[in-house]
């Protein structure tokens, strides 16, 4: 926060661009895109929101309990164990007060020094197993965060932990102060980063409405547009907000319409690598690395960087490649178009939200099918193989004659009950007969079908599209090629090299489609 000559303190890195109260249009153009908003149904109920609230209570009570029984274990006196306290903080979408109907609640359950990892992934999961209340339950031990995954009363929950070096956690702790980061390991640090840089932008934005309702807008066009994934190189959800939260410091007074409107002006004009802050990057007290491309040679190759707000700041986009920088600001400048037209009263903000084309777009595309003989190897390893799928996006970005490699953001889920194990092979190859039995769009593998059935086959496939570079006028080669067999053998062998990899229950085929195929295939969805 810095001071304005003869001035106000003012929120970010520089002084604000104008301090403009909203005029009449722009409160009539707001109006018109909460109702828009509503219509789209980016609102939750009220039932859903009290739901919450109410499951939130019951977890946090299950958290003090969890807690209060690891210290009796541990030999703590009763009293000792009850002030032991533990407290659940949510972040991410809900936190920020931007979640939908269904979205999930990110939860973040924190304790005292003498609770183990260990105990939260078998403790704290048997409890909540033994919930009726409690569905789809499953604890990823292994990721860069480890989490449980749940549904409480049916609301989607993902649970992570980190303990402080303490010997009580209050229920009035606030998670701000930096010194609470000493002596935690590299785990506790990044489980608590979410809820840290969550609060920070929220105490970094001047109108808490106006951000609200202006990334709810954003966010809903990023997901029609196909461009919200942080692991396949575009904007995850931080980053997003980041970036509404930026265009909100240098807009102090202004309402969401013009926050929109100036939102994607400014991010299609923006001087990329110049990265995004809300306030300057700060020293903290531990040994870990801050974003510094002054002293990390890694940090100078991020394109887009968005860097987070709270200690120790990271880049939020560092998964952005040449190909989805360019279609991100492709993005940006049609979005800008439609927005200015808005305010003019010449186009309306449905138009914004019009969805992706993505499928009809390209002549070329590559499919990358993953495959196994289970719904839950299959979760983790078509889970892998998507992690690195930005890796093949670099490579290919390298062939010549190819100007853009664009992945789509989300894989699609099938299970088929083959009747023979030929049909089985054929499936794990991609060769289909077009009619799975289950399919769905997402992260998750399908549960249905016999897991244990010896030919039930369950598929992830990934697609990229292939823009060719356009011959040059008056050009009289013939049509041109694009050598993919070494970016394609490359990414085959670094994926195959992943130490839970086996051949015998896994596969992965990546091969060249031509759109028709796409299409003919859409129409089986």
């Amino acid at each position: 926060m810095s001071d304005l000559p003869n001035g106000p303190k003012h929120l970010g890195v520089t002084p604000p661009i104008a301090l403009n109260y909203p005029t009449q249009r722009e409160i009539e153009v707001t109006d018109l895109l909460v109702q828009e908003l509503t219509a789209q149904g980016t609102f939750e109920s009220e039932d859903e929101s009290r739901r919450r609230e109410v499951v939130l209570g019951k977890l946090d009570k299950l958290v003090k309990e969890f807690v209060y029984r690891t210290s009796k274990k541990r030999q703590l006196p009763d009293a000792d164990a009850r002030e032991a306290g533990g407290k659940i903080f949510t972040f991410g979408s809900y936190r920020l007060g931007v979640h939908g109907a269904g979205a999930d609640i990110d939860t973040l359950c924190v304790v005292p020094r003498h609770v183990a990892r260990e105990d939260f992934f078998s403790d704290m999961h048997d409890s909540l197993n033994s919930l009726n209340e409690v569905t789809e339950l499953t604890s990823v031990t292994d990721a860069y965060v480890p989490v449980i995954k749940m549904k409480f009363q049916d609301i989607p929950i993902d649970l992570v932990f980190a303990k402080l070096n303490v010997p009580k956690v209050p229920d009035d702790l606030e998670l701000r102060e930096n010194l609470l980061l000493k002596n935690l390991d590299e785990t506790c640090i990044r489980s608590l980063n979410g809820s840290r840089v969550t609060d920070e932008i929220l105490r970094l934005v001047p109108s808490i409405p106006a951000f609200r309702t202006s990334l709810r807008c954003i966010k809903l066009w990023a997901h029609r547009r196909a461009i919200y994934s942080n692991v396949m190189g575009f904007f995850g959800g931080v980053a997003w907000a980041m970036l509404v939260a930026r265009i909100c410091q240098l807009y102090p007074n202004a309402i969401a319409g013009a926050i929109v409107s100036r939102f994607f002006r400014i991010m299609y004009q923006w001087n990329w690598p110049q990265p995004v802050l809300l306030k300057p990057i700060e020293d903290g007290p531990l040994q870990v690395r801050v974003w510094n491309p002054k002293i990390y040679h890694g940090d100078r190759y991020h394109l887009m960087p968005i860097i987070t707000p709270a200690y120790p700041s990271m880049c939020a986009t560092h998964n952005v490649t040449q190909s989805t920088k360019k279609i991100i600001e492709e993005e940006f400048k049609r979005a800008a178009e439609i927005a200015d037209k808005v305010m003019i009263g010449t186009g309306k903000w449905s138009d914004l939200f019009s969805k992706h084309d993505f499928f009809s777009r390209y002549r070329h595309y590559l499919q990358i099918i993953t495959s196994s003989d289970s719904a839950t190897r299959q979760l983790k390893w078509s889970g892998m193989v998507e992690s690195r799928i930005r890796h093949l996006i670099s490579k290919l970005e390298g062939v010549d004659n190819l100007y853009l490699a664009h992945p789509f953001v989300k894989g699609f889920d099938k299970v088929h009950h083959c009747a023979t194990e030929q049909e089985a092979n054929d499936v794990s190859h991609g060769i289909y007969n077009l009619k799975p039995i289950s399919e769905k769009s997402g992260t998750d593998s399908s549960k249905s079908g016999n897991e244990n059935g010896s030919n039930t086959i369950y598929t992830t496939t990934f697609y990229i599209g292939l823009l060719v570079e356009p011959r040059a006028v008056g050009s009289t080669t013939a049509h041109r090629q694009l050598n993919l067999s070494w970016p394609i053998s490359e990414f085959t062998k670094l994926v195959k090299s992943w130490d839970k990899f086996d051949e015998r229950y896994m596969n992965i085929t990546v091969k060249n489609v031509k759109w028709y195929v796409i299409l003919l295939l859409s129409l089986f969805k």
